[in-house]
């Protein structure tokens, strides 16, 4: 298993170690701290979970923007590139010209001045002919671009001159050392031609430069001393074209992903609007409004979803008409046959009492009838009575007379009642967990009817082991469960038990003449206390029957204080299906107590029995909840409700 990350525990709220265990607690201030930053985000996580429209149009909006801002710095890069490069042209085109200028210059006066030489003239100040050469140079560049020259480095310039003659030159109020690149100084002094670089343009002590483009070369002046003449070209007209089109392509692009994210929830409002009245109609028709139905214009594929919705709502509405009518009918020809049948039912068994009391004067296969018969008009009795009951259920009539009572009388009564059956199939019933009270707001007789048919099934389906009814109290939820050790429950049938008239084993004969109506009856009787009825079994491993209730009536379950799997299961055990541990054969093993977990002492069958083992056990429930808790009741933690009923 990968491990958690710090964000992630941090933002469950949950465990957070330095070594990135699953355990330990956090901090209170950080569980504080993390509800406060989840609680605003909270809403906001909902919504987009919840709306398919928010969803797309924040999406489109997201992509639009991307590809907006994409396509914007390819645009941006393409049109600062065509601008440096036009510049560069120019810069170079220009510069070239005045390096020229500078030259013919400076070989003109360097033929004037040997003229002059010769008429007994004296050799030109250095420092007023590169004065006034960048004066000539700029007069025809405000604004455009700045000259400057520098004198060399490789060479002791102008000796002869006086002490300003190497000061730098330059127009337009630039600083020439700082406006100049070092890098480029040198390198006109060790290489001869056009150089150029990238610069800024400084004009005085705080100002933060403007950028620029530096074009030199090594020139010589009419004296024949070298010295360094650029032409700096700013950047000032392309900066502002560059902003002009930065600013154009900023709003159209805005103006785009807008239009998009409009485009977007137009479209999408179109389709998800009908999808929204289908969810909207559909819960008013899972509410049981079936006349309920979409509004259907045009003639496009939401149109004939709509129609076809309508089709579909028709159908079931008529279907569903249809069953209610054969419910009716259904409930009112059992309530009709239950109670038409009580008359002749009344006198038939008034015959057959008196035709019971003289069965001694029969001859021995009379009198045998006349038994039978008595017994199949009990079992005719019954079935009649359950019907009865069944229809009411139907109906929707049954009503709750719920007051406080405690389990442990019902228990009783119900124990009492079942121990001549019990008796008869050598089977005890044992009680645990019935040391203190166990109260609850229930229908006495309909709890005691649902216990009565569990514990009467588990004796008559427990092959004569003992029976084991638990009692337990925990967390606004009382339960009891019924426990046999006989033939359990065959995979699916925890589910099916339930079912009207079904039977696990059809051949087999039902010698307590039940009507197998009893467990509908029962779990009926729970649904109507607001509570659970589940079952769980094992092959050849015995069963075990869960009633849980609210102990306060109205209120609603969260667990049940009993696991629904018992503690001696063969998977709590660590058997196998043929009852031996796992990875062991036959001829290793001895012998396996059936249940050692329960020790038999000699009293009265309804004694509690205490056991040696009390393990939390988190069961896997067939048609219910799964969970741990003490099966004894003494702090019990609550297993989760039902899944499968």
């Amino acid at each position: 298993m990968g491990r958690i990350g710090l964000f992630e525990r941090f933002w469950q709220g949950g465990n957070l170690l330095q070594d990135g265990a699953p355990g330990g607690p956090v901090h209170p201030v950080l569980r504080l701290l993390v509800r406060w930053v989840r609680r605003p985000l909270l809403p906001a996580l909902r919504l987009w979970r919840r709306n398919i429209q928010l969803r797309v149009v924040a999406t489109t909006l997201l992509m639009s923007l991307g590809v907006v801002l994409l396509l914007g710095l390819v645009v941006i890069g393409q049109v600062r590139n065509g601008l440096q490069d036009a510049k560069q042209g120019a810069a170079q085109s220009q510069a070239v010209g005045g390096f020229n200028v500078a030259r013919e210059k400076a070989d003109s006066d360097a033929r004037g001045q040997n003229a002059g030489q010769v008429a007994g003239r004296g050799p030109q100040n250095s420092s007023e002919w590169l004065t006034q050469l960048v004066e000539q140079l700029a007069s025809g560049g405000q604004g455009v671009y700045s000259v400057v020259a520098l004198s060399s480095e490789a060479e002791q310039p102008l000796v002869n001159d006086s002490r300003g003659t190497r000061a730098p030159r330059a127009s337009g109020f630039v600083e020439p050392e700082r406006s100049v690149p070092e890098e480029l100084r040198r390198a006109l002094d060790d290489e001869t031609g056009v150089h150029e670089q990238h610069t800024r343009i400084f004009r005085g002590a705080d100002d933060p430069g403007e950028p620029a483009l530096a074009v030199g070369k090594q020139l010589y002046d009419a004296n024949g001393h070298p010295y360094q003449l650029y032409y700096l070209f700013p950047f000032t007209q392309e900066e502002k074209s560059l902003s002009l089109v930065k600013g154009t392509l900023a709003t159209a692009g805005v103006f785009v992903v807008v239009l998009l994210g409009a485009i977007a929830w137009l479209v999408v409002r179109q389709v998800v609007t009908p999808v929204r009245m289908a969810a909207g109609i559909s819960e008013r028709l899972a509410a049981g409004r079936l006349q309920e139905r979409m509004k259907v214009t045009g003639e496009d594929d939401i149109a004939r979803l709509g129609e076809a919705f309508n089709k579909m709502a028709q159908n079931l509405q008529v279907k569903i008409q249809q069953l209610e009518e054969l419910s009716r009918m259904q409930r009112r020809f059992v309530s009709d046959v239950s109670h038409e049948l009580r008359t002749p039912l009344t006198t038939v068994r008034m015959a057959a009492d008196v035709i019971h009391e003289v069965r001694e004067d029969f001859d021995p296969a009379t009198a045998r009838s006349a038994e039978l018969l008595r017994g199949q008009l009990d079992r005719f009795e019954s079935l009649l009575a359950d019907l009865l009951e069944i229809s009411r259920f139907d109906a929707g009539a049954a009503a709750l007379e719920a007051a406080p009572i405690d389990l442990r009388d019902i228990v009783h009564r119900v124990i009492e009642g079942a121990e001549p059956l019990a008796d008869r199939k050598g089977s005890r019933i044992l009680v645990r967990g019935g040391e203190r009270a166990v109260i609850a707001e229930a229908d006495a007789r309909r709890v005691e009817r649902v216990l009565r048919n569990l514990v009467v099934n588990a004796v008559e389906h427990g092959e004569g082991e003992d029976i084991v009814v638990r009692l337990a109290s925990a967390g606004g939820a009382v339960a009891v469960a019924v426990r046999d050790y006989g033939v359990g429950l065959k995979p699916g049938e925890a589910t099916r038990v339930f079912n009207r008239f079904w039977r696990a084993d059809p051949a087999r004969a039902r010698t307590t003449g039940g009507t197998g109506l009893g467990l509908s009856i029962a779990v009926e009787d729970a649904r109507l206390h607001g509570g659970w009825l589940q079952a769980w079994g094992e092959p050849g491993g015995g069963s075990q029957f869960r009633l849980t209730l609210p102990a306060t009536a109205g209120e609603s379950l969260r667990g049940s204080p009993i696991p629904l799997e018992p503690e001696d299961s063969r998977r709590n055990r660590g058997l196998g299906d043929a009852g031996l541990p796992y990875g062991v054969g036959p001829g290793r093993v001895t012998a396996v107590s059936a249940r050692p977990w329960i020790k038999a002492q000699p009293g009265p069958a309804s004694e509690a029995v205490p056991a040696e083992d009390s393990r939390s056990v988190s069961g896997m429930a067939v048609g219910g909840g799964s969970g741990g808790g003490e099966p004894d009741g003494r702090g019990a933690e609550l297993e989760g409700g039902p899944r499968g009923l």
